[in-house]
């Protein structure tokens, strides 16, 4: 039987998502001829996790379902026996860069890709805590019906379990190594305000992920598409498209990867919005097939982002993730050019290529950086309030958010370096140091 991950990373109160991904594992498990081993990755503090291990206790016990619910000592324990056994020659700032001492999205995903191989599972199939699913008639419409139709299948084969099929036919013996969707309801980054405020700032800001070299127009509509996911498209009826998947059509809290996710691993920024995308943009660039659905998540913000501290914590992350773009931008322009070349004779990803790129873009001259800096700060105190309050705290860390996105970058190398012996060992790694299910 196969065997698939279904993965929650959570560092605040969700008992209801919990309940809600449990149904989703449930489903699989009745439905495919699978076994769902739902892994919650739990990072909140000791009340909120002893909350959310209630939850767990209370989910009805299921045939073909193992659910692992894991606090950071647990996590940690795990990785410092993988980073032990690849051999690592950096295994404390390995560690750091998986484990860190503070958000990371990369990483926490990461660790679910290593946590799935020591569990022998095929697929990583993620959600996350601020996000809910849609319902027709009260039943949920769960993502994982699209993913366990076609991933890991050669795309000819995956094509009668679709509706479309738009991709090309020299693709068809690759594997379907993809299948996402989108959002609907707010936005994935806070800056709707923004927008409601001046609408010019809100494209000059936005703007500001996109290559220095782009024209106005050019970056104006990529700030049309950016962060809106499936607006507010409702769920009526299922429609699938077997495809090579443009990344801004899918997010990674309706996600689902099959061996690319073994090869390359996220970058593990910390503090950094976006920094978990990589991987989209690669299957996308090496031409992998991918299916593109409609089954999106309810996307919501958590009361702690409506807080002042919130919002500050939060235009960090957005801040960092503009500087963080001089560098996958380079990567991008180089993947995109790679094309098909960037996979082997099996279909497989060619490591040494993306690591090239990479450590190649850490070189690059940051002038474009500083002027993003200048951006954000005209325009944030053309905005006023706390807005202008932020851009004193842009002003104040300004070298060291540039140190941190060049430092990212070289980091992500590292980690792709050691990927594949991190891999394979936690292939031959037990998740627990003492053999136990939990659920």
């Amino acid at each position: 039987m196969r065997r698939i991950c279904l993965t929650l990373p959570t560092n605040r109160a969700c008992g209801e998502t919990i309940s809600a991904i449990a149904e989703e594992a449930a489903y699989g498990a009745r439905q495919f001829d699978v076994e769902v081993h739902l892994l919650i990755l739990d990072s909140s503090d000791a009340d909120t996790f002893a909350e959310h291990a209630r939850v767990v206790r209370g989910t009805p016990s299921v045939p073909h379902v193992i659910t692992h619910h894991l606090d950071e000592a647990e996590q940690r324990e795990f990785l410092r026996r993988v980073v032990e056994r690849a051999g690592a020659t950096k295994p404390d700032l390995l560690l750091d860069l998986m484990l860190p001492d503070g958000l990371s999205y990369g990483a926490c995903t990461n660790r679910a890709f290593l946590i799935a191989a020591a569990l022998g599972c095929e697929s990583v199939h993620r959600r996350d805590s601020d996000s809910r699913y849609q319902a027709v008639d009260g039943v949920p419409v769960f993502p994982l019906h699209h993913e366990l139709m076609s991933l890991g299948k050669r795309a000819a084969d995956a094509a009668g379990g679709v509706d479309e099929t738009t991709l090309d036919p020299r693709h068809a013996d690759k594997p379907v190594t993809m299948v996402g969707s989108s959002f609907v309801g707010e936005m994935s980054v806070d800056i709707d305000e923004m927008y409601r405020l001046d609408r010019d700032v809100y494209y000059d800001v936005v703007s500001l992920w996109a290559p220095g070299a782009w024209s106005a127009e050019e970056k104006r509509n990529l700030a049309e598409e950016s962060f809106r996911g499936a607006g507010s498209e409702s769920f009526t009826r299922d429609h699938a498209t077997l495809t090579v998947v443009d990344p801004m059509h899918v997010d990674m809290c309706n996600i689902a990867f099959q061996q690319v996710h073994e090869s390359v691993p996220l970058p593990p920024a910390r503090d950094t919005i976006g920094s978990d995308y990589f991987l989209l943009h690669l299957v996308h660039d090496a031409t992998l097939p991918g299916v593109l659905h409609n089954r999106h998540i309810v996307n919501y913000y958590t009361g702690e982002r409506r807080t002042d501290a919130g919002f500050v914590a939060y235009q960090t992350r957005f801040a960092k993730f503009f500087l963080s773009m001089l560098y996958f931008n380079f990567v991008y322009d180089r993947m995109t050019a790679a094309g098909g070349n960037l996979l082997d004779e099996q279909h497989r990803v060619r490591v040494p290529a993306i690591l090239e790129f990479v450590r190649e873009s850490a070189g690059l001259d940051r002038t474009e950086n500083v002027a993003r800096l200048d951006t954000l700060d005209r325009s944030y105190r053309k905005l006023g309030g706390r807005y202008a309050e932020f851009a004193d705290v842009l002003l104040a860390h300004r070298e060291r958010f540039l140190d941190e996105a060049r430092q990212d970058i070289n980091d992500f190398a590292l980690l792709i370096e050691a990927w594949g012996p991190m891999m394979n060992a936690s292939r031959a790694t037990s998740l627990y140091r003492l053999e136990r299910q939990s659920g």
